[in-house]
């Protein structure tokens, strides 16, 4: 009687388009929790396909949790199954809870007779169950299908960086649906300590996207478990990659998984923020990369950012990020009261311990807009980096520190993601706090648990402002001070101009220029002072992101404090230029002209295009084996087969000794041939 066969057909290509899955895979089974989905088994012996059917799943490797699926429906939170019987086969139709563990199943189906024995039993049937956010009963469900394609299925993304008031935009490739990205989220998951500690609890615990979400920040970087990335913050990173090369996730998550789960170097908060973006995606949970620019580190806890000057070198433990990324992944919190769903704050970039590890959030924004510092997890730390006030000390000769100024409105601007409508940036400030100087802004902060600070006392008649274009890196340019004199006196202004280096993390990289000048400023008159920076003083310094920090100390005669301004200037750098060669097709060989032309007075050595794209090609570089002369244009070309139809983006990154992260991005359309009629024809598919 066991001689028959059993043959199961999963029916992969139906269930994976019906679940939106079908760009990760179109052979293996993968479902979304929540939404039913078929399969089909067939018999050489008929009559058994109508005994009694029982199913039987099981999740976890190791230490496996074993979950029975009902007959009949149940309760909301079980897995239950109903079969439709035809000749020679029965078509099965399995039902998850919207609830489920998310991870890789293994399901039994078993022939049992009417009094109780196993008839026969098919061999383990594997797939994997992802979140669903277009069921309504998931807690990550969001209604709109146009977020869920963008925070879902768009695997382009831009990272917005820079400064608040010159901010540029870097093409990210996600990937989330490139080949084997999902099983490397899994593994990604299976690694950390809590799995490592505990997998059954682990597994058990999968089901919920506060944990899994929390999960995903602590194992992306690799400060205290078998992380994803090591971060570095300044060169040399001559083994391993510069930050400011990549283009993409993938190459980072195949390259830790090729390795044994060793760490990739380096990353720095925006391929953090890329990498975790892509691992939540894929897993099903809605997620947008934010960029906040004069971003707070604030390592004490006290809501405020304190820089001790003293204008030969400075000393400071808190500091601002010219800009600082995370993720927001939306999902319910039936862990905290009430008004906390929506979008929470996630940040993979290791810098405090949260609860013993290095991991942060998820935080929900709204609790971070109205100043409920209770709300897990570290809702403290994210308030502070988007509404910090900063208090400029000044050290004077006996040791004392003597208290310049406090801003109440740079921290925390411009708070940006890539809209939903196109590959332009969406401002979300006044979705993290009220309007910056309002009174319900300053409301919130006492609220948060901060003083708010009284006034200075700094002088009035005297005003101080730093202006400045945005100047080309490889250029000289001037920074233009203006002493404002608002009073009906003379005054006599010492000026100490200072021009640093720093990365977009306020690592001072080393001084460029110091000038000091004393001048006369006449009553109700501003005087002008140039401060001239040359390329041979800021190229020995400058960081891959190429900032320079201009700070200027005014001290006037009569007056007992000085005034001081601070502003970050961005040098632009040249784009990469990408020229694709005709109308592409999925599985047809495309090419594309890359050319570059260098910029600086000076030649160009060790140069290197890294090309990737979704669906287009895997990371492949391209080496310059010769130095590029200064204005002279390089030119390369680079063949690929594209293996998905639809909008994809072709990332290019160009790096040298003297000139990093210079960025490149076309846009392509890839068709499927149709043949009718012997005419061609193009067509999405």
């Amino acid at each position: 009687q066991n001689s028959f066969i059993i043959n199961v057909d999963l029916r992969s290509h139906e269930n994976n388009l019906a679940h939106r899955t079908r760009e990760i895979d179109r052979e293996r089974l993968i479902v979304r929790r929540g939404q039913p989905f078929s399969m089909t088994l067939h018999s050489s012996n008929p009559q058994v396909l109508q005994e009694k059917l029982e199913l039987m799943l099981h999740v976890g490797k190791s230490n496996e949790v074993e979950i029975p699926v009902q007959k009949e429906r149940g309760a909301r939170d079980q897995w239950w199954f109903n079969q439709l019987e035809a000749q020679n086969e029965v078509l099965l139709t399995v039902h998850s809870p919207a609830d489920a563990i998310v991870g890789q199943y293994r399901l039994t189906a078993l022939v049992m007779s009417a009094d109780g024995r196993i008839i026969k039993k098919t061999g383990e049937i594997s797939f994997h169950l992802l979140f669903n956010p277009w069921c309504t009963d998931d807690v990550v469900y969001l209604s709109d299908e146009r977020l869920l394609q963008e925070y879902v299925m768009n695997e382009n993304g831009i990272i917005y960086r820079g400064s608040w008031n010159y901010i540029s935009s870097l093409p990210w490739n996600f990937g989330q649906f490139e080949d084997y990205v999902m099983d490397i989220c899994f593994q990604v998951l299976d690694n950390s300590n809590k799995a490592l500690e505990d997998s059954k609890l682990d597994m058990k615990r999968r089901s919920d996207p506060v944990y899994v979400s929390r999960t995903v920040t602590a194992m992306v970087n690799a400060n205290d478990d078998s992380g994803v990335l090591f971060g570095s913050w300044s060169p040399p990173y001559s083994d391993g990659v510069s930050p400011s090369r990549w283009t993409g996730s993938v190459p980072i998550l195949r390259q830790w998984s090729r390795s044994g789960v060793r760490a990739v170097k380096y990353g720095q908060c925006w391929v953090f923020a890329g990498v975790a973006c892509t691992v939540l995606r894929c897993l099903g949970i809605p997620t947008r990369l934010i960029t906040n620019f004069s971003s707070a580190h604030d390592v004490d806890g006290n809501i405020s950012i304190d820089y001790v000057e003293n204008f030969d070198g400075y000393a400071k433990q808190d500091s601002t990020w010219n800009f600082h990324c995370w993720v927001e992944s939306w999902m319910k919190r039936k862990d905290l009261p009430q008004g906390n769903d929506g979008w929470q704050v996630l940040d993979p970039t290791p810098q405090e311990l949260s609860d013993g590890e290095f991991c942060c959030g998820p935080c929900p924004v709204a609790a971070i807009k109205e100043g409920n510092m209770a709300a897990k997890y570290d809702a403290l730390f994210i308030f502070a980096e988007v509404n910090a006030d900063i208090i400029y000390w000044r050290m004077l000769p006996d040791g004392q520190l003597q208290k310049i100024t406090v801003d109440e409105r740079t921290v925390g601007r411009n708070i940006s993601t890539k809209s939903i409508y196109g590959d332009f940036r969406e401002d979300v400030t006044l979705q993290y706090k009220y309007p910056e100087g309002s009174a319900k802004e300053r409301e919130v902060y006492m609220k948060a648990g901060r003083r708010v600070l009284d006034p200075t006392g700094e002088p009035d008649r005297l005003k101080l402002i730093i202006k400045h274009g945005q100047p080309v890196f490889g250029t000289d340019f001037d920074v233009i001070v203006e002493v404002k004199n608002e009073g009906s006196e003379d005054a006599e202004v010492k000026l100490t101009m200072r021009a640093m280096a720093v990365t977009y993390s306020s690592l001072h990289q080393g001084d460029c220029q110091k000038q000091i000048s004393n001048v006369t400023v006449p009553a109700l008159q501003t005087h002008k002072e140039i401060l001239r920076l040359h390329y041979e003083n800021y190229a020995r310094c400058v960081s891959d992101q190429h900032l320079i920090r201009v700070k200027v100390l005014a001290e006037a005669q009569g007056v007992t404090l000085p005034i001081m301004a601070v502003s970050d200037i961005l040098l632009r750098t040249p784009e990469v230029h990408i020229q694709v060669l005709g109308r592409a097709f999925v599985w047809e060989q495309v090419s594309a002209n890359i050319s570059f032309t260098n910029p600086l007075p000076v030649p160009l050595s060790g140069g290197v295009f890294t090309v990737e794209g979704s669906g287009l090609l895997s990371d492949t570089r391209i080496y310059v084996t010769h130095a590029i002369s200064p204005g002279e244009r390089v030119s390369v070309n680079v063949s690929f087969t594209p293996s998905r139809t639809g909008v994809r983006q072709l990332l290019v990154d160009f790096d040298s000794d003297r000139l990093k992260d210079v960025k490149g991005v076309a846009t392509l359309v890839i068709y499927r041939r149709y043949r009718n009629n012997f005419r061609v024809t193009g067509g999405f598919y």
